[in-house]
């Protein structure tokens, strides 16, 4: 079997950004890599951006400069992996992520209604092979929000999996103390 045969297909996260710096994917651009694969994300409805943005002023409050938030930004999650999560809870500050892109994170959150398929399944094997402590998805459809704990990197799933509703409150697992009312994430609920 020739070496070529042997390649599995599809994009590294190095040939991907090669794609940026030869100017075939803009800055604005809306998409990342999932699994070898250059997915296209839809625009943002205003709801989806609220709660991003409700997200981050209920994450910030709580774990105040305990670490950093980056709002859609690259996450090196693996050799063929580089998601852009709406929100990721990242170690330090902003300043230790100028020259390289983080490659693990402490808590990475999607929020998601048409994209719910895709964010269980495929991100939810993405940032559990990357070690991501904890993964949150703010479910639109059933306005909850299911939280991913114990990532089980070998085989690349979370090994315990909560729901909590409007009433409840979220305590982030890397930030003990730090409450977060789930109501709070949801505008207008």
């Amino acid at each position: 079997m020739s070496e070529a045969s042997e390649q599995v297909p599809g994009y590294t996260a190095e040939s991907y950004f090669e794609l940026a710096e030869r100017g075939l994917l803009e800055a604005d651009d809306r998409v990342e890599l999932l699994e070898g694969v250059i997915v296209a994300a839809p625009p943002q409805a205003p709801l989806h951006a609220s709660v991003i943005m409700c997200v981050d002023e209920a994450l910030r409050a709580a774990i105040g400069r305990r670490a950093a938030v980056r709002i859609q930004l690259p996450l090196l999650a693996g050799p063929r992996s580089v998601p852009e999560p709406d929100l990721a809870v990242v170690p330090g500050t902003a300043v230790d992520y100028r020259d390289q892109h983080p490659s693990g994170a402490l808590l990475v959150v999607e929020v998601a209604e048409g994209s719910l398929p895709q964010d269980r399944l495929t991100k939810s094997r993405i940032y559990a092979q990357a070690g991501v402590v904890e993964y949150w998805i703010v479910n639109l459809r059933d306005r909850r929000v299911e939280i991913y704990l114990r990532p089980d990197v070998d085989h690349r799933v979370y090994a315990e999996t909560r729901f909590v509703e409007l009433g409840d409150t979220i305590e982030p697992a890397a930030f003990p103390g730090a409450k977060i009312a789930v109501a709070n994430l949801f505008p207008g609920y």
